[in-house]
């Protein structure tokens, strides 16, 4: 048995500080703070902790990455962090230790923006939704939005809220209150509320954070095949039970990578982000009207990060990362595109297609007898009017191969 962290003393101590200053620091906290040879941290915090610092001070670099590479090379020389309330919530800790050993670091968390908004509100903790906007695009917030549910949304600044109150607009997000949060914990901290009429204030300290509750809405499900109508599409859509059927198919995980070639409406791509935040996709799309739509259909969707690149396959896929998954709706006739895909996809990775004509039907029964998987035919029949009297009518009819590569 190894003891984590026993007789060893780390070199890096990351140091959680609140609007209070010093005040709420554990003895140990301030005793690392006051023998640390360099202390990095932002203009604030460094501010906060300026009675007990004794070594030289950095602030914190643009990209941070450069100063994070330098604590790296500072090993063994005492080194500080100071980062808001608890480093390890939406904070610093998580890229301070990347490639350190867990002896390499201590963390010295104080109370976090959120457990001081739970207890200043009463509202649970664990019933609460949360997302940070700090150097995010303000799309992510979309899927958070859960009909009457609460939220806590972290600020990137002052500007924030009249941003995040836009969009709430834009989306036709109800809510019934609007707090805005500032400076919590400190002696400026100051929470106000607004109804979904009340404007809201031009003068925002930029250290804020917004909690919402929300009222009834149409809210994006959490689930595989969300309505055709959430899509803007020409027609080129993977309608939402073949869709159902496809994401299923395609097995989707955290931090998975797909290739969407033909993406057309984008529809298989950003429900496959929609999954899980980690997971990524690159769209293929020849024709430029549809890579616009589905650019901006990630974008209503809340994945903005959706890679999208205008050409056709499979020379558009030279030098792309290799992906865990791959799903073919649309170009499957063109020459080597299976082949490009079958020697680029992960192994375990899953390989979809879908097919519509007898041409691509052809190849996917060459592709079965080369690679094994399954083929399968789907249909949905829609109940309309006929006349005057009602039947069902048939979409056209999909042929689906899955593979899954070894």
């Amino acid at each position: 048995m190894k003891l984590v962290n026993d007789m060893i003393d780390p070199f890096l101590s990351i140091i959680g500080i609140g609007e209070d200053g010093i005040t709420s620091l554990s003895d140990q906290a301030r005793r690392c703070l006051r023998s640390a040879s360099y202390i990095f941290g932002g203009k604030r915090h460094l501010k906060l902790a300026n009675t007990l610092i004794r070594g030289q001070t950095e602030i914190w670099s643009s990209p941070i990455q450069k100063s994070i590479n330098k604590i790296k090379f500072l090993k063994p020389k005492s080194v500080a962090i100071l980062a808001s309330g608890d480093p390890f919530w939406y904070g610093i800790g998580p890229l301070a230790i990347q490639s350190l050993s867990i002896n390499d670091w201590q963390s010295f968390p104080t109370l976090s923006s959120y457990s001081l908004a739970c207890n200043r509100l009463g509202w649970t903790g664990q019933t609460i939704e949360t997302i940070s906007l700090c150097g995010r695009a303000l799309e992510t917030l979309r899927p958070t939005l859960i009909p009457s549910r609460k939220i806590f949304i972290l600020s990137e600044n002052e500007y924030t809220p009249h941003i995040v109150k836009t969009y709430l607009k834009k989306w036709q997000i109800p809510y019934s209150l609007f707090y805005i949060l500032e400076a919590l914990g400190g002696p400026q901290e100051q929470i106000r509320s607004f109804s979904f009429t009340d404007p809201l204030p031009n003068i925002i300290n930029p250290l804020n954070m917004i909690a919402l509750k929300l009222n009834r809405f149409e809210g994006l499900p959490y689930c595989h095949g969300r309505k055709d109508s959430f899509f803007q599409h020409d027609g080129q859509l993977t309608k939402q039970y073949i869709r159902t059927a496809t994401l299923s198919a395609l097995q989707p995980y955290p931090g998975a990578l797909l290739w969407d070639i033909g993406t057309g409406s984008g529809s298989i791509a950003i429900e496959w982000m929609l999954t899980h935040p980690s997971c990524k996709a690159i769209a293929i799309e020849p024709r430029h009207d549809r890579a616009l739509r589905a650019m901006e259909n990630a974008y209503n969707m809340g994945v903005p990060s959706l890679k999208i690149i205008e050409g056709k396959a499979p020379e558009a896929l030279n030098n792309l990362p290799h992906p865990d998954a791959v799903f073919i709706g649309g170009g499957l006739t063109t020459p080597n595109l299976l082949e490009t895909i079958w020697k680029n996809l992960h192994s375990y990775g899953q390989l979809v297609i879908n097919s519509v004509t007898t041409e691509s039907d052809q190849i996917l029964f060459q592709a079965q007898h080369r690679w094994g998987g399954t083929i399968n035919r789907l249909q949905i029949q829609r109940y309309e009017p006929l006349g005057a009297y009602h039947g069902f009518r048939p979409d056209r009819t999909i042929t689906q191969y899955c593979v899954t590569h070894p």
